[in-house]
Formats: structure tokens, sequence, C-alpha cells
């Protein structure tokens, strides 16, 4: 067992060389607080990693009822052992002195302790007096991608058919709706092809926008081990900032933001026209190539370079990587995802492997990866906007089909216009239309697009919001009811990873004070609010998490994300388990795919598309005519240039992210000193030639403007393109001096100050990186 070191300075730990198609090596890594040893330990309870979407499986050390360290399990799939800084260290983070631990109600304007029955009889007396009064759709649901798959499917059961609303969106809509977006396009369904265990087999991995490095930090890990060992894979990396996976890549594209879309097309234009495609493929299993060849026919490198500034000859260098490789692994995260024509682009990735014929064998495969450790449930479960099961709500077989499983009317169920998205959420409740909003594990006041907007829109008078989370956040500060919830280590539950294994992480210590699980918290609204099937029966019939997990299995029968073969018990196995997951394929399944998409035929497909540009929804007799067979769909795009573009007043492009040792809004990781020592306030990253051009240095104290607020931070120098300032988004105020806000007009140190409320009208993703900013000096260097 491997001791956590100095693993801030060191994120990646030792090398563990192996060869293509061997089996990735054990490495077991682990961190104890001081003065506990190993032997010391009193129990090893199994969990898994909650601050990315890695879904690394690790078990947590316990003594005199607290937890008192972390380390990895060896014999799981996704990590063999292996732990990143942020679980290594941020467990720490659940005995903070500051966790909630009895609920509040606001009385005469300010928070209140109170206690668990006052508390949830204001939640349901202003559910009740709200849809007798306003209707269901005056009740509106935000939540997370930190859950537990059996919260989150409760969560969808309440909302949908107990109060009857549409408004059920996660804060995954910031992080994943385009690559489930993008996988319906191209396949029909939701569902990820690919496996983390291409990496072990590609001879040319392609990363799209994805800072592996830093995101999926585990995997970044495997890859690095993969070029120190014997025939390594060939590395193309797409983004404006020399990140750690662009230093190692064989080549590296730095396009203009928001100019995806024309980049891919040329790759696409290359590859065609160079015959590296797989016409049995093509043929076999998918429609609409002459369709995309017709597009991409006048998209040259050259063409491509000068919208996207980066030379024509790298994009042919770059095609080359991609049309050659035996075995070519793509991936795709945040750079496109949160960027301008972000599902347009992500269905390109997908197209490259439906003409290639890259799907569904070792090393060939494309990860549309998720950034939260339960995004993916969201998606599954139907608390991100659409319905569970990845049920189509246009179909009305599917609505019926899921009503059954429910026992009610299919009409209980909300489907005549497409499920809310957040950010029409938050619209909604701006007008007045949504005058409940329960947020639950996430941080909107800091998370979401222009910021001062959404602390308008949270503190109007005549929106009761009730706040779930460990924490008073940001978000909190403006709740009329505040709910403490229990968090992993504390409760029980499942969670689905980015490339569909599924872990169980198992309670290890009791919640502080008075806080619950938030399946507790949930299950205790439905019955308080008496919710019922048509035969009068509860209708949230499940008092656990087992219970539940069991009541989601046989939602998920005979749907793409299939868990009937799972069990508690099961996944008390040594590793965590691919879906689908049946009786007839008991441990799972790795690949998808490979024979073509399996829920892309009419009858039984998700989603019957949008237009790529408008979003506009294509309709079931446009997919019929298209997609008789249920093949896989090959979706052109043209390159729409972004509506936010530099002028002379705001002559940089702004692009936000992550840092590897913070998640989110630092709630977890800001309360956890290693992590952040090593990343304590918000930056601003420029490129060297604009620096020195401006007569800027490192550590200068500068100003972000763009057309919707400000914010101000110190200045790094050199890990961007030309043109370009970097902030990462985690920063709020909840540890400020002030702790709070700042006042209107003012600058702030949130990134989300200056983000527009622009996203993606295909996914409804928001565009996080395509805003146009000024630059101005504030102060010199400390």
């Amino acid at each position: 067992m491997v001791g956590a070191g100095d693993r801030v300075a060191d994120p990646w730990g030792r090398r563990t060389p192996y060869g293509r198609g061997g089996a990735w090596p054990v490495r077991t890594d682990s961190c104890l607080a001081d003065g506990v040893a190993e032997e010391d330990v009193e129990a090893w309870v199994r969990a898994a990693s909650l601050l990315h979407s890695d879904g690394d499986a690790m078990d947590i050390a316990v003594r005199g009822g607290r937890i008192v360290g972390v380390r990895g399990r060896s014999g799981d799939r996704v990590n063999r052992g292996r732990l990143e800084p942020k679980d290594l260290y941020a467990w720490q983070a659940n005995a903070s002195a500051d966790r909630l631990t009895r609920p509040l109600v606001r009385e005469g304007g300010r928070l209140v302790e109170s206690d668990w029955p006052t508390a949830m009889e204001r939640v349901v007396a202003a559910s009740r007096r709200l849809i007798a009064s306003h209707g269901p759709e005056s009740v509106a649901f935000y939540t997370s991608g930190q859950l537990f798959l059996e919260e989150y499917y409760t969560l969808a059961v309440l909302a949908r058919a107990g109060i009857g609303t549409p408004h059920l969106d996660g804060n995954t809509r910031l992080c994943t709706a385009t690559a489930a977006e993008s996988l319906k396009e191209s396949f029909g369904s939701d569902g990820q092809p690919g496996s983390y265990g291409d990496i072990d087999h590609a001879d040319t991995i392609a990363l799209f926008g994805h800072n592996i490095a830093e995101t999926q930090v585990v995997q970044w890990m495997r890859i690095l081990d993969r070029l120190e060992g014997g025939d390594p894979p060939r590395l193309l990396c797409v983004d404006p900032r020399l990140t750690p996976v662009a230093r190692r890549a064989t080549v590296h594209l730095a396009p203009r933001l928001g100019t995806n879309v024309a980049l891919l097309d040329a790759l696409l234009h290359e590859i065609v026209r160079r015959g590296w495609t797989d016409p049995g493929f093509i043929a076999r299993h998918t429609v609409g190539f002459e369709g995309l060849r017709r597009q991409v026919e006048p998209c040259t490198p050259r063409w491509a370079a000068g919208i996207c500034d980066v030379p024509a000859a790298s994009i042919e260098q770059a095609a080359e990587l991609l049309g050659t490789a035996d075995r070519l692994l793509s991936t795709v995260l945040q750079g496109f995802y949160q960027a301008h024509q972000a599902t347009a682009a992500a269905v390109q990735v997908n197209n490259l492997h439906l003409i290639r014929g890259m799907l569904g064998r070792p090393g060939a495969g494309v990860l549309q990866m998720n950034g939260q450790p339960t995004a993916e449930n969201t998606r599954e479960c139907g608390a991100d906007g659409d319905l569970p099961g990845f049920r189509n709500w246009q179909n009305e077989e599917q609505v019926a089909d899921l009503a059954r499983v429910w026992n009610v009317e299919p009409s209980a169920i909300p489907h005549d216009g497409p499920p809310t998205h957040a950010m029409e959420i938050f619209r909604l409740a701006e007008e007045g239309t949504v005058r409940m909003l329960w947020i639950s594990a996430t941080n909107p006041a800091v998370s979401l697009p222009d910021l001062a907007r959404i602390r308008s829109v949270l503190a109007r008078e005549g929106l009761f919001t009730v706040v779930q989370d460990l924490f008073l956040t940001e978000t909190a500060r403006f709740a009329d009811v505040v709910l403490p919830a229990a968090t992993w280590g504390e409760k029980t539950g499942t969670f689905t990873n980015a490339d569909r294994t599924v872990h169980l992480s198992e309670k290890a210590v009791e919640p502080p004070g008075e806080a619950r699980p938030d399946l507790e918290i949930l299950l205790d609204y439905a019955a308080r609010m008496g919710f019922e099937d048509k035969d009068g029966r509860p209708l949230v019939h499940w008092t656990g998490p087992e219970e539940a997990f069991e009541a989601w299995k046989r939602c998920s029968a005979g749907r793409p994300c299939d868990c009937t073969g799972l069990s508690y018990a099961k996944l008390r196995g040594p590793s965590g388990v691919q879906w689908p997951c049946t009786p007839s394929a008991p441990d799972g399944t790795e690949r998808l795919y490979g024979d073509g998409p399996d829920w892309a035929r009419p009858d039984v497909c998700e989603s019957y598309g949008k237009d790529l540009v408008t979003g506009e929804p294509l309709g079931e007799e446009w997919y019929r005519a298209t997609n008789p067979d249920g093949k896989a769909l090959i979706r052109p795009a043209p390159y729409v240039r972004p509506r936010e573009w530099p002028d002379e007043h705001h002559p940089f492009q702004l692009t936000t992210g992550r840092t590897l040792y913070h998640f989110h809004t630092r709630t977890k990781t800001g309360r956890t000193p290693q992590l952040n020592a090593a990343a304590p306030e918000v930056w601003v990253e420029i490129a060297e030639a604009d620096a020195a051009r401006l007569g800027f240095a490192e550590g200068d104290l500068v100003e972000v403007a763009t057309r919707t607020g400000a914010l101000r931070g110190r200045l790094r120098v050199g890990t961007v393109r030309p043109g370009v300032l970097f902030v990462p988004f985690h920063y709020g105020y909840w540890d400020t001096p002030e702790g709070d806000a700042p006042a209107p007009g003012a600058p702030g140190g949130a990134a989300n100050e200056v983000v527009p409320s622009v996203w993606d009208p295909v996914s409804m993703q928001p565009q996080f990186k395509t805003a146009a900013a000024a630059l101005t000096p504030v102060g010199r260097a400390r």
C-alpha cells in the first residue's frame, strides 16, 4: 500500500508502466489521519469517489466512530487501487466544524435553528398551498450530480408522478447534458459506448476539450502508464490551454474558442478525402454518410485554419493520427460541452467513430464524459429533465410503460412538452410562474451563469426556496428552509460513473447532529404529502436504500440501463459492475454498439432527434423516415460563428474551467487543508505574448470585464493561447472575509459573475467558454 506522501505536489504518483493490451498493474494508494496507523483502523467500509466522475473505488477507514482515512480498492476495474488528491484528502471535510446539524427556517428575515417536524411541515404546507392555488407547475426541483441513484429515483417519482411537475433538472445540465444529447442524436439513446478499459488497448487516444489530467485524474495515471510502457499510444489534444495533456500530446491543436465544429468538419473532410473510412461498417450500421460527405467537402484544413487560427498542416497531421489509427479511443468533455455549438461538436466526434468503424472493440470507442460522480444517475433516473430509464417523452407507449411501473395513469406523468431544463426553471422562477424551488446538493449562487441575476431570482419576494445541503452555502443563505443533509460516508447508496460502472457506497459513520440522508428527507416529504398510486397505495413504497434500488431495477428492466442483474450483494464483490447487467449478462457489459446501436429503432429510441443548429425537435415522422431500421445516425453540422465575439472593447475570449485541487464550488475541497492550500484563491491566466504586449506580470491584480459583469484575480502567465483568458470557476464567497457576494455593479471573485446566460440550443447546456472580455490592471504583484 502506497501512502499519500505529498500528492499535492505529485498528483499522479509513481508510474507503473505496462504495454498495449496488457493489464494495468495494481497500485494501492492510501491516506490516514496523522497518528493513525493501518493497524489502528477498526473497520474498512466500501465506497467510491464523490468529487469527480471517475468512480474510483475505495474503502473508508473508521476509528472511534469517525472517518480517519481512505485507501484505494485494488481489485476494482476502474482504478486498480489508485486514488487522486481529492480522494485522498477531502474526507476531512465531513468533520468540518461548520456542518449544518439542525434544520433552519426563516423568521423575521433571518435563518434560525428549528426542528425537523417544523421544517418539514413548512415545506409541505407551502407545497400544498401552491399546488392548490397555482397548480403543480408552480413547484420545481433543482438537484445535483452528487446524490445517490436511490435518491434521484425517489425524487423523480415524487416530482413527476406525485406532484405532476415537469420542472425537475440537475446541475448536471452544466456538465453532462451535452454528453447525453450527443449520444441520443447519434445512437438513439443515452449510454456510454466505450469503457475505461479501452485505454489499455488503444494505439491512438484523442482528447477533445478534455483536460483529463485534472478532471479524471486516475485515468490520466492510466494513460501515463501506457506512455511509459511498450507500444505507447499517440495522443491528440484539442484544448486552448497548454495543459499537462497537451504537453504529452503527439499533436496539440489550440483552436479559437467557439470554433470546434469548424475544426471537426475539417478533420472529417480529410478522413473522407483520404479514404480512411470503413465502408462496410458504414453500410451495415449507419445512415446519413452522404449528407456528412456533402457537408464537409468544402471544409478543407486551409478553410478551418482561417477560422480556428490553427495551422492547416497541424490539422492535416491530426487527421492522419485519427485516420490511420488501428484502435482509436476518443474522449470529450467541457471544452466542447460548455462551448458554442456544443452538441453539434460532440456529435461530430461520434461521426468520426462511425465512419471509421471504431466502436465496440477493445481500444476502439468513444467516451462522452461526465463531470460529476453521479451525473449518469440523474440521466438514468430521470432527474435531469428526461424520463427514467431513458424513456422517450414523445412516445406514448414508453410513457405508458413507465406509468405501469409506477402504477399511475399515463396522464399523471407530465409529457405534453419537453421536460424543463435548469436555465428555464430559473427563468420561470424569475417571472413568478415557479413559486417554490427545492434545491438539493448544489450551489447555483456560485455555479450558474450571470450570478447577479441568479441572486436576484433567489431573493425574489414570493419564491419559497428549500435548500438541502451540508453547509450554509451561498445559495442556502437565500432559503426559507434549510435541511441539513448527510453525505458520502454517512449514508448508503449506489452510483454510476462515466463508463457505466455501478458502485455501492456504504454508511461508515453517523452524520453530525440531526443531519439526515437525502433519501430519508425525500421519503419523509413523500409520506407527509400522502402521494398515492392509482390503487390508493403509497406511490413511494420503499423505506430504505436497498428497497429503493430494487424499485429502480424494475424501472430499468428492458431499457438501455438495465440493472436487473445487479444487487447490493453483487456490488459488495471486488469490483463495480457496468450496466447493462441482466440475468443473461450477469457480469455486466463492457462496450456498446460493436454490432450497431441497440436502441435506435423508432419504437424504442429515447429521442427522435433535434436540429443541431436550432435545437428544434425533428419529430417522430422525420425519425421513422430517416432511420426506419434503427441504425446509428451520422448527423452533419455546419459551423456557425458565436454570438459573443471579441471587439475593440472586449478583445479577449474568456474560458472557465477546473483545477485539479477543487471540485465545483469548494464546499468540501475548500474545507480540506491540503487542497485549499494548493489553490486558495481565484486567478486569471493569460498568454505570455499578451502579458508582454500589455505590460502585465505574474501576480498582478487584474479585472476581467464582460458584457455581463466583472471579477478580480491575480494573474498567471503562459498557459493559454493568445487572445484567451482562463478563470477557474470554483470560487465563491463563503470563505471570504465579508462572506457576502459583491454589491450590484461591483467586481466579484466568482467566475460566473462574468459569464452570460447563453446555452446550447440542443442540450440546453450553458456556454461557459465563449464570453468576450476586457482586461485592465488594478494593482502590481504583491
